[in-house]
């Protein structure tokens, strides 16, 4: 909170923005050399899959400068700290705080708890959630591993051959996700049958009106239920929880929408932003769904040619998705999306809100849960 307040500062007095401003400390990095970019290739090479250096050398190039960037960045604070005189108050963590204490003086300006709370609300929101994910996941575990154990005894039984029944049997494809699916609905049958209730309690929700005027989406426009997920096309994690989610919306037939809205990590993922303008092209066209999965599915092929022959694949006008790809207009939405996911908390993707309420875990029982509160509302 500190470093923005001191970016924000800086920015008025400069006439520039805090964006412009860590951008151009960023461009005091030196770019690597094609000595470093070999290098780091040549130790990577199975982790990239055997992919060129070409197709690759953005994104080694982003790995080599981050560390770089991150410490002009630590460094170009370090100075407007003691240019705006900024002096720690007491703790934040202290255990006897009140909202009137001070807890920083900056410019002249204290900064009192209460402010920070105020300030730091989504985010504070957010540690409890995920806290009392951490401890939920935990707990049904134990209540999982207990009642596997009663089953075993039951059916005169070892436990490992109820999970391998159960769940390493029936995997046919065994991804992460298929694992996950097989899990779960152990979990739902033995808590239906020994009537398992959770009384660890939650703690309260902020909910954020999200625009989603305009957005590609997934199932009926009049549902009860909003889910609005924050994406990166780029992004593994993201790949990975779109087919949890449609999988989760599958138990609420009818009564879930998902608007997807663009996110892309343009820092980390070089080829997210063009990847995202496609997408938008192909949702111009009808083809969101069918061209947003082929994204997912083909992650270490989207340049430029990649995606314009993945359209061409799904059958698009081929014309016209030039035409659609290379509109300001969608460049510009895309931004906005992005303002508007930093406004709403989001850092990273995927980030997922349901009726408005961020779900502090990228799991299909958290999106569960945050749907089945959100219908009893």
């Amino acid at each position: 909170m500190i470093a923005q307040e001191l970016l924000d500062i800086e920015a008025k007095g400069a006439g520039s923005t805090r964006e412009k401003l860590l951008a151009a400390q960023r461009s005091k990095v030196s770019q690597p050399t094609a000595a470093q970019i070999q290098a780091v290739y040549e130790q990577n090479q199975s982790a990239l899959g055997g992919r060129p250096l070409a197709e690759v050398r953005n994104d080694i190039v982003s790995f080599l400068r981050r560390d770089p960037e991150q410490k002009a960045i630590g460094e170009y604070i370090a100075a407007l700290q003691a240019k705006y005189k900024y002096a720690a108050g007491k703790s934040i963590n202290s255990p006897d705080l009140k909202p009137l204490d001070v807890i920083a003086t900056l410019n002249g300006n204290q900064v009192t708890a209460q402010e920070f709370e105020t300030r730091n609300r989504l985010a504070l929101n957010e540690f409890e959630h995920q806290s009392y994910e951490n401890i939920r996941g935990d707990l049904e575990i134990s209540i999982l591993n207990a009642l596997i154990e009663d089953e075993a005894k039951a059916k005169n039984a070892q436990p490992r051959e109820i999970i391998a029944a159960e769940v390493t049997d029936k995997l046919r494809d065994f991804s992460e996700e298929e694992r996950e699916r097989l899990e779960s609905a152990l979990m739902d049958r033995l808590f239906r049958k020994y009537q398992v209730k959770i009384l660890l309690k939650e703690p309260s929700v902020i909910a954020q009106s999200i625009s989603i005027d305009n957005e590609p989406s997934i199932g009926p426009a009049t549902a009860p239920i909003t889910i609005v997920m924050f994406s990166d096309y780029q992004c593994p994690a993201c790949s990975r929880t779109h087919p949890v989610l449609k999988r989760v919306m599958a138990d609420f037939p009818g009564k879930v929408r998902l608007v997807v809205r663009d996110y892309p990590l343009e820092n980390i993922h070089s080829n997210a932003f063009n990847a995202a303008l496609a997408a938008n092209a192909a949702a111009k066209q009808g083809k969101f769904t069918e061209y947003a999965e082929k994204l997912y599915a083909t992650q270490d092929s989207l340049d430029k040619a990649s995606l314009v022959k993945f359209a061409t694949e799904l059958g698009l006008n081929a014309k016209q998705f030039e035409i659609d790809f290379s509109d300001a207009a969608a460049t510009a939405e895309i931004k906005q999306d992005q303002a508007d996911g930093e406004s709403h908390g989001v850092n990273s993707t995927p980030t997922v809100f349901v009726n408005g309420v961020k779900v502090p875990s990228i799991s299909a029982s958290a999106f569960r849960r945050a749907i089945e509160r959100a219908l009893a509302k």
